[in-house]
């Protein structure tokens, strides 16, 4: 059982090809780590992954969805994605933030509160997330994740703007959800001290150059 698979995939962005020829498959459940230096097309593979970015060539399935002909919008749906940018409104406070996002997507309100808990922001439920602070936001994503409990996590660089705590909380919620069988896919600049072991892509020009 595979939660993504890719043969000969390539992606342009505005005329440049970011993937050239991925070829790569990701279990069901257990964690995979994509290295390689800036541009080599981490977050490119995330992104389509994620159903976010369109396959200019080649094939690839996604949690049983096809990039090419099936509906990339129940692949965002299904996927949880935790990236560079803020998902949320500044308008709105943490909860309202959750309660809207679990409306749209039918998961239970009632897991809100034990997940704003989980992430260290419960004493924060309330306040307006404008307020919160680089570090606070991206554990709110987290407490999102959580929420959501998808079967695929894809995190593009998730350790950014996260303290030592923050960073150990990050460590336990993925292998909280490899615990669940889930799948997480993440991009990382730094050695990793996970409680788990996973398989490793380098990327390299767009394409995978290594694994282990």
């Amino acid at each position: 059982m595979v939660a993504a698979s890719l043969s000969d995939a390539v992606v342009t962005v505005d005329g440049f090809p970011v993937l050239s020829g991925v070829s790569t498959s990701i279990a069901a459940e257990g964690l995979t780590i994509l290295r390689g230096p800036n541009g080599s097309g981490k977050t490119s593979l995330l992104r389509l992954l994620g159903g976010l970015h369109a396959l200019t060539r080649g094939s690839g399935e996604v949690l049983g969805v096809d990039l090419v002909n099936g509906d990339r919008r129940q692949v965002r749906r299904r996927v949880g994605w935790l990236g560079h940018e803020g998902a949320f409104y500044d308008d709105l406070t943490v909860t309202e933030n959750l309660a809207f996002a679990a409306r749209a997507l039918g998961r239970p309100s009632n897991t809100i509160a034990p997940a704003l808990e989980r992430v260290g922001l419960a004493d924060r439920a309330h306040t307006s997330t404008r307020l919160l602070s680089a570090g606070q936001r991206r554990r709110l994503a987290l407490a999102w994740l959580v929420v959501r409990r998808p079967a695929l996590w894809l995190l593009d660089e998730p350790y950014a703007s996260l303290d030592t705590e923050g960073r150990e909380l990050l460590d336990a919620l993925v292998a909280d959800a490899i615990g669940a069988k889930a799948a997480v896919v993440l991009s990382a600049h730094d050695e990793l001290r996970l409680s788990v072991s996973g398989r490793t892509l380098v990327l390299v020009g767009g394409r995978v150059a290594d694994e282990y």
